[in-house]
């Protein structure tokens, strides 16, 4: 072997890596990605160790502080607080308040010492609600667990003691936040009370159907009984309320209550509450209610639940949703502390209430003494007509309101009035089409208007209701009173800038009609009222007060004040400047009622407009619903509304003294075939009885309209030789042009005076 042939070898030798020393490579680069990995999901291990023992940490630490703190919920506070009745104030004709009715805390919830409760009574609660109250500290951990384990959370686990925190803070979210939250209240309630206290505190705040807070009141509802005369079949009945209070209700659904009660009666027996005799006596005890046939009830209790029971009329309904809507909005309250508040904190509230406006309205709605049937069948399958009516004066305040046709039967039931939204019909033309034209310049009374459909689509809309369009030009006047569609339709297409754009921000922004939605700024809902939801005689009385103010939008109000049980005026909330005054409760309250400071006050139109306005609809006639009615001899400006397939009809109108909106129509909406608008007899029998000992006086003029004639050819302001079509009201700021185009052969006395006026006899001599 020559020397090249080894170099060579070795050259091979030297080029090439050995199959060992690859594997040993590949080995390290496994070694040290395969501790590389490691080392990520140890640190990853660590971190989430660190975090749950930070946040373990920081849970535990919060859990102890809560546990061994001061009281969550202070017991005496709930006790003392619920028998402090709030009253309501009206004034009489001599601007002194009087008691107008009560919000009692004491008839809602009156709170009983547990030693004042029949045993029967406590032990079914215990038995059927938390059967282990009195060994545990607040929590059922064992049932819980149960509860946990099992997945199965229909029947809870909240002892006694988390129903009353939950019952008195009214928080029964659906979390596990909450849970815990609650969890921990109540290991502190029952580380500051004993079982006692939480016990008669929870048998005096559980809702028991029917309006009743605490057994006192539930036992007087439904058994017309004090707890000492209840048996303990009675006490069984009360206690199987808890879960469902309407569903387990022993007035409405009986059967359901007695199911329950036999299985609370059984755990009494299982946990020897009771004997077998007791428990057998009680299971076939014949239980009389208050809304049982047989059921007599002693003088002196009927006399009592019949005061206690008195239905508010619907002011007060009215008025305990306003507060507790400012308490929430203006105060921050939770709307359950709120209506705590109200029935239970002694608060003195100042109505805005005309009490004799008030008074003629419910009678005429509760008789229907002016409706067109007055004796109309009533019943749930065959339902009578509905109405609502909201009258109020011309700065905001609603003196009368009625939310139903026909007796009332319960409490802050549905009120049409206020929460029952209609289509308006017709009555939304001044609002969304005519009032926005004048303000912008863009109409005047004379202007002429052609009386022709709109081609949409390829079709002809809007149809009249009292026949064909005619092809002729009307007057803006005309189309108003006589409510025609076409010339509405016509102005908001051709010639209102921003067209139905502005009509619905006028709606929305000027006129507060707070139901609207962008589906409505399309031209049906803007021209004849056809909105998605439509409005409230609440909302269409405040906006129509516009036209017989000046122009202002007032946010409508129900009371002027609201004073605490401390004697401090708490709404409308103080400002600044406010807080740092001291004047006592009476001083406050007088500027409030004097300065009107509970309401909020806008511009919605300019004054010249709403001196138009006024006056177009003065000239809508009111003849054809009667006559002889002495409201009529007041100026009365109005519009009438009526929808498709006549299913609502609506009247709005004023006089000087007060603005009213009026719905009439079925709550499930169907042709009521009426030839007349029985919102126009309505309007006419209430407000006849309101003015019939007022003094004669005219709408309020700003000053900046006058009256001038218009010539009927071209609706400018008439000249010499114009055919007058009338007189009518502008504004001085925006005066028609005086016609030019109408010409006539000078008659003698034309000759005369054109000599006269030109001088030729001066000239001649």
């Amino acid at each position: 072997m020559n020397d090249s042939s080894v170099n060579n070898k070795h050259v091979v030798r030297d080029t090439n890596t050995s199959p060992k020393t690859t594997s040993k490579k590949h080995k390290k680069k496994k070694r040290k990605k395969k501790h590389t990995f490691l080392s990520v999901i140890l640190s990853f291990c660590l971190i989430c160790f660190l975090t749950v023992c930070i946040i373990g940490g920081y849970v535990l630490t919060n859990a102890f502080l809560v546990i061994n703190g001061d009281a969550v919920i202070s017991l005496e506070d709930e006790k003392n607080n619920q028998n402090q009745t709030s009253f309501i104030y009206a004034y009489d004709s001599e601007g002194k308040p009087f008691e107008y009715s009560r919000l009692h805390g004491e008839i809602n919830r009156i709170w009983v010492d547990l030693e004042d409760m029949p045993t029967d009574l406590i032990d079914a609660f215990v038995a059927i609600e938390d059967k282990r109250f009195y060994e545990h500290k607040g929590v059922d951990w064992y049932r819980l667990g149960g509860v946990i384990s099992s997945l199965s959370f229909e029947q809870g686990a909240s002892t006694i003691t988390q129903q009353l925190i939950k019952n008195i803070t009214g928080q029964n979210e659906v979390t596990i936040v909450r849970k815990y939250n609650e969890i921990l209240s109540a290991l502190n309630l029952e580380k500051n009370y004993d079982k006692n206290d939480i016990l008669e505190a929870y048998l005096n705040v559980v809702y028991l159907g029917s309006g009743c807070y605490g057994v006192k009141t539930a036992s007087e509802a439904y058994f017309g009984k004090d707890l000492n005369e209840l048996t303990l079949a009675e006490c069984s009945v009360l206690a199987s309320i808890t879960k469902a209070p309407y569903s387990f209700n022993p007035l409405y659904n009986p059967e359901s209550n007695k199911e329950r009660r036999s299985w609370c009666l059984s755990e009494m027996l299982t946990q020897q509450m009771i004997s077998k005799a007791e428990y057998n006596s009680a299971l076939n005890a014949d239980i009389i209610f208050t809304n049982d046939s047989r059921y007599v009830a002693d003088t002196e209790t009927e006399l009592k639940k019949k005061n206690d029971d008195d239905i508010k009329n619907f002011y007060v309904d009215y008025i305990v949703d306003s507060v507790i809507d400012d308490l929430v909005n203006d105060l921050g309250f939770g709307v359950s502390e709120a209506t705590k508040m109200i029935y239970y904190g002694g608060l003195k509230i100042y109505a805005a209430v005309d009490p004799n406006i008030q008074s003629i309205l419910e009678k005429v709605y509760s008789t229907r003494s002016a409706f067109p049937n007055p004796n109309e069948n009533d019943t749930p399958d065959d339902p009578a007509v509905q109405s609502s009516m909201t009258i109020m004066d011309y700065s905001g305040r609603v003196v009368a309101i009625v939310g139903q046709a026909g007796e009332k039967k319960q409490d802050r039931g549905l009120n049409r009035a206020t929460d029952s939204p209609r289509q308006p019909g017709s009555s939304i033309k001044p609002l969304a089409t005519y009032a926005p034209g004048i303000d912008k310049n863009v109409i005047t009374w004379s202007t002429l208007v052609s009386d022709s459909p709109l081609i949409i689509n390829g079709e002809s809309w809007p149809k009249n209701v009292d026949g064909a369009p005619s092809g002729t030009k009307k007057t803006v006047q005309y189309a108003i009173k006589v409510s025609l569609n076409t010339v509405p339709a016509q102005i908001l297409r051709n010639t209102l800038p921003g067209g139905v754009s502005t009509a619905f921000e006028y709606l929305r922004d000027r006129f507060h009609l707070k139901h609207i939605v962008e589906g409505d700024r399309d031209m049906a809902p803007m021209t004849v009222g056809a909105m998605n939801y439509g409005a409230t005689t609440l909302e269409m009385a405040a906006a129509y007060a516009a036209f017989g103010n000046g122009g202002m939008y007032y946010e409508p109000y129900s009371y002027y004040a609201v004073v605490d049980s401390s004697g401090e005026v708490i709404l409308p909330p103080k400002d600044e400047s406010q807080k740092k005054e001291k004047r006592s409760t009476e001083e406050i309250l007088r500027d409030i009622i004097e300065n009107n400071k509970n309401t909020v006050a806008t511009r919605a139109i300019q004054e010249d407009t709403a001196d138009v306005m006024c006056e177009l609809l003065q000239t809508v006639p009111t003849s054809s619903y009667g006559s002889g009615y002495s409201v009529q001899k007041f100026p009365i400006m109005c519009k009438t509304g009526t929808t498709d397939e006549d299913k609502n009809r609506w009247f709005c109108a004023g006089t000087p003294y007060y603005v009213c909106a009026i719905w009439y129509g079925y709550d499930i909406a169907e042709n009521m075939h009426t030839t007349l608008n029985p919102c126009g007899k309505i309007f006419l029998d209430v407000f006849s009885k309101i003015h019939n000992n007022l003094e004669m006086k005219d709408f309020a003029k700003s000053g900046k309209t006058i009256q001038k004639s218009y010539c009927a050819n071209t609706g400018l302001i008439a000249g010499k030789h114009c055919p007058v079509g009338g007189q009518g009201w502008y504004k001085t700021s925006y005066l028609p042009k005086q016609c030019s185009s109408c010409t006539s052969i000078p008659i003698l006395d034309d000759l005369e005076q054109l000599i006269e006026d030109t001088g030729i006899l001066e000239l001649l001599e």
